[in-house]
């Protein structure tokens, strides 16, 4: 009995840790892949989103970033990213593509029934409308696989535009393309 109540206080850790490589991955869909993401950045703090639309070999496609003018919800930034990934996606006539948010609470939000008194309940609404509009899935991905989305989530919350569209990728963002597209592994 001793020993186990000393071994529950012990600063010495019984399991192993285990390494975790994870990876931009499109669980091998033949379409479109869309990873959005949101940030929040500086002193005061702003809220910005962003997101890129690639086919299933990472092949950029399009993308965007922009910048929540007087908020620093990053609820409302993850959401605006995915409502925003999802109108460009219906813009450029695609009909089934696969979204990768690294936000479960937002995936569970918007998979749940409608949900009247939330705060965001008209956005939510309108992201549920656009999924209804076309063939797509909303998917859980960990943040070391969302490094694009990410980086142009960063650029959006470090610029004074809503919205700006991306045809070709910025400055900066191929070798994070080319990271994702040749199946590079980050640690966790």
């Amino acid at each position: 009995m001793t020993a186990t109540i000393t071994s529950c206080f012990s600063s010495r850790s019984t399991t192993t840790s285990e390494e975790i490589h994870v990876k931009w991955n499109n669980n091998n869909f033949p379409g479109v892949i869309l990873n959005v993401d949101r940030s929040c950045l500086g002193s005061p703090i702003r809220a910005g989103f962003g997101g890129v639309i690639r086919n299933e070999s990472g092949f950029y496609l399009s993308g965007f970033s922009g910048f929540i003018q007087g908020s620093s919800d990053i609820l409302l930034a993850e959401l605006f990213a995915i409502y925003k990934g999802l109108t460009l996606a219906k813009n450029m006539a695609i009909d089934e593509l696969v979204c990768y948010s690294d936000s479960l609470h937002c995936i569970n939000l918007i998979k749940a029934p409608n949900i009247k008194y939330h705060v965001y309940a008209v956005l939510i609404q309108d992201i549920k409308e656009l999924m209804s509009q076309s063939n797509i899935t909303l998917c859980h991905t960990l943040i070391e696989g969302n490094s694009c989305a990410d980086f142009l989530a960063k650029l959006g919350a470090s610029s004074d535009s809503d919205l700006t569209i991306l045809a070709s990728p910025p400055k900066g963002f191929l070798d994070i393309l080319r990271s994702d597209a040749t199946g590079t592994f980050f640690l966790k």
